[in-house]
């Protein structure tokens, strides 16, 4: 069959590429209908990106934050209309000690690989997980997203001392609010305080026991563990904040991209014997303790419900192009597109 994807050019700019596909493969085939913006494809949409990064990858779909359904198994597993989540991460080896999101062979949707802007996506059966009935579809298209958090606070449980008594959190947006959302569920005898620069963004973190403004932190307050999820340049901030307010021996969790080095104050890093991790992306194990969690705890999905930001029908080129300016404007949540084209 002919499958239409539709490609990043340039900047603003996208194209419809054609594509032969078997339909005779062993691969499960998904039609997309839920899309989420991340802020790593408008780095791509909008030609932020270094120049040779751009020339090197596109022509590229974006988006890798998607969910869909069923519309061919070969193995008879999954019935056609089956709702799922697509793992963007695509490894093509496994090893005995590194996960499939640190292999360097592993190949990942919207990053120098076609993601899910497509007519019809072609995965192979680990790449997809089936959602429980009654999932909202607009929060399940950024599963991806959460299954970050989820990775990276499954790193630090095989890691971090078992004094797990307050965890600080820095970062007011999505990925901020997800950590400390699922680390208050996960511990829920634990303080968890969120540190963010932006007050009404703060507001939405009711679930939180306390939130700070950064520049309005006591001196006083300690913290047992920290996870950064302010990314950019604000990295830098944020872990120097977590390493004056952090007991000695606790952890840091690394989540912030940032496009740039920070600089580290490595001193206290030494005389507090801290340890920072740094996670990046999730692999399959990540996605089905997601939806497990989810489908477990329904308050957490309603949390969710509030970083969805807008929710925009996508049936032209115009329509995507439209979606990707107005997220450009959104200044807290998440851009879902309801995939009709």
């Amino acid at each position: 069959m002919i499958n239409q994807i539709y490609r990043l050019v340039s900047p603003r700019q996208f194209e419809v590429a054609y594509q032969d596909c078997s339909v005779h493969s062993d691969d499960v085939v998904v039609r997309p209908t839920h899309l989420s913006i991340c802020a790593a494809d408008q780095r791509y949409y909008t030609g932020s990106r270094d120049k040779e990064v751009l020339a090197k990858k596109l022509p590229m779909a974006l988006i890798h934050e998607a969910v869909g359904k069923v519309m061919r198994d070969p193995k008879g597993e999954w019935a056609v209309g089956t709702p799922v989540v697509m793992i963007p991460n695509t490894p093509v080896e496994t090893d005995d000690i590194i996960a499939e999101n640190y292999l360097r062979s592993s190949k990942f949707r919207s990053s120098g690989y076609d993601g899910f802007m497509q007519d019809y996506v072609f995965l192979k059966r680990d790449r997809v997980v089936p959602l429980f009935p009654g999932i909202n579809l607009n929060v399940a298209a950024f599963i991806e997203l959460i299954s970050v958090s989820m990775h990276a606070i499954s790193r630090f449980e095989k890691t971090a001392h078992s004094r797990r008594q307050t965890f600080g959190i820095w970062g007011d947006g999505n990925l901020g609010f997800i950590t400390s959302l699922i680390l208050k569920k996960k511990y829920q005898n634990s303080r968890i305080i969120v540190f963010g620069k932006t007050p009404y963004k703060l507001d939405y973190f009711s679930f939180a026991d306390d939130v700070y403004l950064i520049d309005q932190i006591p001196s006083t307050l300690r913290i047992d563990h920290a996870f950064e999820c302010a990314g950019g340049i604000g990295s830098q901030y944020a872990i120097d904040q977590a390493i004056d307010h952090i007991h000695p021996e606790g952890t840091i969790g690394l989540l912030g991209v940032s496009e740039n080095p920070v600089e580290i104050n490595t001193r206290m890093v030494l005389e507090k014997g801290l340890t920072l991790i740094g996670s990046s992306r999730s692999g399959r194990v990540d996605f089905v303790n997601t939806v497990q969690f989810l489908e477990e705890h329904p308050d957490v999905l309603e949390y969710l419900e509030v970083l969805v930001g807008s929710v925009l029908t996508v049936r032209t080129i115009q329509d995507i192009i439209n979606a990707f300016e107005q997220d450009l404007t959104t200044s807290w949540g998440k851009t879902v597109m309801q995939w009709e084209i």
